[in-house]
């Protein structure tokens, strides 16, 4: 590689300076001449047939235009894509694919289905419109619990089905049953994996434009996937891709669930073109609970049989995932399958995930989809071994350990792990912690009869990321040695403009400064796929190296006319092209460019100092890490405080120092908050009880103590920069190492599970419960 002054160098976030002035541009900043408002009206019940929808109410509103409803679009949309809102493959499964529309014909299934929408002079008549339409229903049985929506007698969703089952995936590997039966010990438990909201600081939103000159359509929408949106709206819609462009602004968080279509999406660029108007539809926070897609919602049975000394010899885990009403991402509960064995050498496996529909909102992909759950189960369960053989968590692990020699490793699942060294990671976690140190005090508490209880949570975790196909990046330097970057990442806070700077710059010789980096317009840059699964650096970063060793290798072409010596001869140095053996013999990047765009270039060079290219990775990547989390639970309260927190993770070489520590920070606080503070809750008829911030609880800053970063850096060989994911490996991390905490802390109890979040109410009635049962022994 060229050499590296900027990268692994602590570079400040180029980004923030505008953003936290209040500079930032986001979709619902958009103003456009002659512009109209959509308001959605949505389903109040979870399962009903549409009787009827009387217009005439809302259309005799103040500055209303026109009322429409998913019958009135059959012949403008063509049905949605499914299976389109998740992260990664799933191998060969095939999954039943059930039509959803733009807005609803004949029946819901969820609340907070689009039923109509409302276009207006101004949003406020928009919704008092949708919120006045007469809608005459027929409530339907609904069901709302994954596991009743198994049951043979449960209300089927779809017609056309024999039951609410999508698919069910089995991974099996190995001699299970005698494996079982010659066990030592068999640890069992069922775990539940609430259902999450994103909540991202910004909402989805949505604006489209018809061009007045054609049929052609301008969308913008807070999106990390915007090519992805611009094929599917151009299928629903029925135009040519190149008629489409889809542009995601300043886009205020995503972390999955603003990847692929929604149905606002295709229904303004739609309408747009209808009314040739300009049409804006900005989600509100209670359309975000409903509609947006949840993550997470699994309830698995796991079992293990051990030998005495706590090997893991097999292993069976039976998944319920619920997907909601619509499969929008069937195959994350086949991650979590696939991924069950996390960092440990367990020779035979029989894991089966069961995907069925309920009628809720559909679940997609939510920070580390599918690989957090697997991590959650795998890490309990050690736990939960070495509490029923009375060993300590960490031996257990380190027992249990993929060695460093087994790279690359192929699991039982059918992966195959690029590298890794897990009891590193862990070994300089523990370390951190003053391990020893805390379980002797420890003990002294236990012995002392402390009110406050300690407890100690160890996690270690493995990911899958860099998922493919392919990505893409641009490279154009200007005549004035400035460079451009295009790339069909689509970032949305994750630092991509500062990290690709410092590649760049370390790549050709480019001033840093004086590196402009665009993305996530579909009219100005290269195909790309966006941003999910931990993938802008490993893949757009790589295919960004890829352009940068072809600008490179043009700009010693041109370096070797102007200083008249060989190709060979030249070299990059120190951010110059130097004659090799003679430094002061060179030329900047700079001085290059100039000549690149001249008259005065060889007849063999042609002119222009620029390139694209694409990378496609070989395979998917595997970051891993160690986390200790060190907690005080309140006997007399249940409630929890997070005294200590130390993350070791370990993601290859660090680009970006800086960025990788945010990244871990925030991963941090949403792991954590899944284990302490945040679900999903319906009732029995699929009505949302949390649907406010007054009901879902997420974090605030003084949950947290400071977190203690560290680093292992093993690099991968499967992209030229040898780095791997970081946006979700510390959410993977955090959500068991906090629950082992907990769990550690209520051992004197007896305590052996408690299903996430770990409330106070719920911890104390635990604790209350235990103590109920031994005063009746």
């Amino acid at each position: 590689m060229a050499y590296a002054a900027l990268i692994g160098a602590e570079v400040k976030r180029r980004e923030d300076p505008r953003l936290v002035q209040g500079q930032g541009r986001y979709v619902s900043d958009l103003r456009l001449p002659g512009m109209l408002y959509v308001a959605i009206a949505r389903s109040p019940y979870a399962h009903a047939r549409i009787l009827s929808i009387d217009k005439a109410s809302a259309l005799a509103q103040p500055d209303v235009v026109a009322v429409y409803t998913g019958t009135d679009l059959l012949d403008l949309c063509q049905p949605l894509p499914l299976a389109s809102s998740g992260e990664g493959g799933s191998g060969p499964q095939r999954y039943t694919g059930r039509t959803r529309y733009v807005l609803a014909v004949e029946r819901v299934r969820h609340v907070g289905e689009a039923v109509a929408a409302v276009v207006a002079r101004t949003p406020e008549a928009a919704l008092d419109a949708a919120l006045a339409l007469a809608i005459e229903w027929e409530p339907l049985p609904a069901v709302v619990d994954p596991l009743a929506a198994i049951d043979p007698a449960a209300p089927v969703i779809f017609e056309d089905l024999p039951d609410n089952i999508d698919h069910r995936r089995r991974r099996q590997k190995g001699d299970v049953e005698a494996a079982f039966a010659s066990a030592y010990r068999v640890v069992r438990q069922r775990m539940v994996n609430q259902r999450l909201l994103g909540f991202p600081m910004e909402g989805r939103a949505v604006v489209a434009a018809p061009d007045p000159t054609n049929d052609d359509v301008t969308l913008w929408t807070s999106t990390q996937t915007p090519h992805q949106v611009r094929g599917d709206v151009a299928r629903v819609i029925g135009l040519d891709e190149n008629r489409v462009r889809v542009i995601a602004p300043d886009v205020g968080g995503g972390f999955g669930v603003k990847i692929g279509i929604y149905p606002e999406e295709a229904l303004l660029a739609a309408l747009a073109r209808r009314l040739h108007a300009p049409l804006r539809w900005v989600e509100h926070r209670l359309e975000h609970v409903q509609a947006t897609t949840h993550g997470r919602g699994q309830v698995c049975d796991i079992e293990a049989a051990v030998t005495a000394e706590g090997e893991i010899t097999a292993l069976r885990m039976r998944i319920v995932a619920d997907l909601g009403a619509y499969p929008l991402a069937p195959g994350l509960p086949d991650l979590t399958t696939a991924m069950a064995i996390g960092v440990y050498k367990i020779p035979a496996v029989d894991l089966e995930a069961v995907c069925v529909y309920t009628n809720t909102t559909p679940v997609a992909a939510y920070r580390g989809a599918g690989r957090p759950e697997a991590a959650y189960y795998i890490e309990r369960l050690m736990d939960l071994v070495a509490a029923e053989l009375n060993l300590d968590p960490a031996e257990v692990r380190r027992r249990n350990f993929i060695p460093p020699d087994a790279f690359p490793y192929k699991t039982p699942t059918g992966l195959t792990y690029d590298s890794g060294e897990y009891d590193r990671a862990l070994t300089k976690a523990l370390s951190l912690a003053n391990y020893e140190q805390l379980r002797a005090e420890q003990a002294a508490r236990r012995a002392a009869g402390d009110r406050m209880l300690l407890g100690i949570g160890i996690a270690c975790y493995v990911e899958m990321c860099g998922f493919g196909p392919y990505e893409s990046a641009q490279i154009k330097v200007e005549p004035s040695g400035t460079v451009t970057v295009t790339t069909g990442i689509s970032p949305h806070g994750q630092g991509t403009a500062t990290t690709f700077a410092q590649i760049v710059a370390d790549q050709i010789g480019a001033d840093f400064n004086r590196i402009v980096v665009k993305h996530s317009d579909t009219a100005l840059t290269p195909m790309g796929i966006g941003t999910m699964g931990s993938r802008s650096l490993a893949v757009g970063g790589a295919a960004l190296v890829r352009a940068a060793t072809k600008v490179r290798e043009k700009a010693r072409q041109i370096a070797a006319a102007m200083l008249e010596a060989n190709v060979a001869d030249i070299e990059f140095h120190e951010g110059r092209y130097v004659v090799r053996g003679v430094p002061d013999r060179g030329l900047t990047l700079t001085e290059i460019a100039r000549r690149a765009y001249s008259n005065k270039l060889p007849a063999e060079i042609d002119p222009g100092l620029e390139a694209i290219d694409y990378f496609r990775p070989a395979d998917l990547i595997y970051p891993f890490g160690a986390h200790v989390a060190v907690v005080e639970v309140d006997s007399e309260t249940g409630c929890v405080r997070i005294r200590a927190y130390y993350s070791v993770d370990d993601c290859g070489p660090r680009i970006s120092p800086l960025i990788v520590t945010g990244q871990v920070h925030g991963g941090l606080a949403q792991g954590i908050a899944q284990a302490l503070l945040e679900e999903v809750v319906y009732d029995a008829n699929g009505q949302l009880l949390s649907g406010t911030l007054m009901d879902y609880a997420i974090p605030r800053a003084d949950l947290f103590p400071p977190f203690t970063v560290d680093k292992t850096e093993t690099p991968t060989p499967l992209n030229p920069l040898g780095v791997k994911g970081i946006g979700e490996a510390a959410t993977i991390g955090s959500t068991p190492a906090i629950t082992n905490a907990v769990i550690d802390a209520l051992q004197p109890f007896g305590v052996r599970h408690i299903d996430i979040p770990l409330r106070p109410e719920k911890i104390w009635r635990a604790i209350n419960n235990n103590r109920q049962l031994k005063k009746g022994e």
